[in-house]
């Protein structure tokens, strides 16, 4: 690892420890996520402590993947650290996504405020199930879009739309003749209305997960990026790194919760002892040393992967469903050890846990992932078995 990530990763996580983790108990940390007032507050701590966007360097070069893995996961020490340094999804992702294929029109438009943490944004993909649209599988893609003149026109619906609400960068995905097309646009846009912002188990992300209409948006042909029918194409080049940075922070959160749960462990009695020699109090935490410290090695392997170049499809399946699925059980085991503290809101333990269970669906569900995986066992054998 190389000493200026380390530096960046430190300096992260001081910030984050000392300013941010206060800020947990703030009532502007609301069930949909920070108020952008609070995000904005955050934020110019983070500027004025020379941690903001720290994955991307003042050149506007960006931290190799096993460099940003450190940094984000000191960035996910709490919920809202990701928020305050500017490393959260979507606009982590987003920002990736737009370098590797934007235009220079669209970084200086779209990208650079981004980066300077003065705007949020969202991607608009997934679709309402009760109208047969796009989630795990985007070939169900119902949002289309059609060439007028020097503009295009979409229509459609899209839900669980992370940050929708606040955004000023949307990256909306639609389907024309040729295929899925991919759009940079400014928000808020009177032709895109946002229906409701969901109730979900999670709240850690600004503008929570809106169900959006689409009502002859035009968007000036410019501002697609690449070519009509490409869209999936490009999604790819976001969709692996995005996976594994969702690793990176929430390992970051798991980590924490282990911290707190050894420290309930190590102090609080129970039956003559203290509860960490209780062996099923024990064993807990130590099982859950054994799937952080796995979590981490996945992690670096998979990142690994894609600083050779490599697109990491299979890799980045791999990486998401053993990290989701260990960390939450990293995050069950910190609620059970601290008993009826660990379900009320005394400590951060417990959004942790449900942030982490919403985790295991974001980015593509376990299940998807490994019926992917699946089908390439299955290739590959009959590719070795080829007469």
């Amino acid at each position: 690892m190389t000493e200026r990530a380390r530096a960046i990763a430190a300096k992260v996580e001081s910030f984050v420890r000392e300013t941010v983790v206060p800020y947990e108990k703030d009532p502007r940390a609301t069930s949909h996520g920070p108020t952008g007032d609070l995000v904005d507050e955050l934020r110019g701590k983070a500027r004025a402590a020379g941690v903001l966007t720290p994955h991307i360097l003042p050149d506007g070069s960006h931290l190799t993947q096993r460099e940003t893995a450190i940094v984000l996961i000191k960035s996910g020490l709490s919920p809202l650290g990701p928020v305050a340094v500017n490393t959260m999804a979507p606009d982590e992702g987003n920002m990736y996504m737009i370098g590797k294929l934007g235009t220079a029109e669209h970084k200086r438009r779209f990208l650079d405020q981004l980066i300077a943490g003065e705007s949020r944004s969202a991607f608009f993909m997934t679709e309402p199930a009760g109208d047969g649209g796009a989630g795990s599988d985007p070939s169900m893609m119902k949002t289309t879009c059609r060439l007028d003149g020097n503009h295009w026109v979409i229509n459609g619906r899209k839900a669980f739309i992370t940050g929708a609400d606040g955004a000023k960068v949307g990256i909306i995905m639609a389907k024309s003749e040729d295929g899925a097309c991919m759009f940079l646009v400014d928000l808020p846009d009177p032709a895109i209305r946002i229906e409701r912002v969901l109730e979900t188990i999670d709240s850690s992300m600004p503008g929570g997960h809106s169900i959006v209409t689409i009502d002859n948006l035009r968007v000036p042909a410019d501002q697609m990026m690449g070519a009509s029918g490409e869209g999936f194409q490009y999604a790819q080049v976001r969709l692996s790194p995005a996976r594994l940075s969702h690793c990176m922070r929430w390992l970051g959160c798991a980590i924490r919760a282990q911290e707190i749960a050894t420290a309930y462990a190590c102090t609080r009695e129970a039956f003559g002892k203290k509860l960490i020699d209780h062996e099923g109090v024990g064993f807990m935490l130590a099982e859950n040393m054994i799937d952080l410290q796995q979590s981490e090695l996945m992690i670096d392997w998979c990142a690994g992967v894609l600083d050779s170049g490599s697109l990491g499809t299979t890799e980045s399946s791999m990486a998401k469903v053993a990290v989701s699925e260990a960390l939450y059980r990293v995050a069950d085991r910190c609620v059970q050890v601290m008993g009826g503290t660990g379900v009320s809101g005394d400590t951060v333990v417990e959004q942790i846990f449900r942030e982490i269970r919403a985790f295991r669906i974001y980015d593509g569900p376990t299940e998807v992932h490994k019926w992917s995986l699946a089908k390439k066992i299955k290739r590959d054998h009959a590719k070795a078995h080829a007469a």
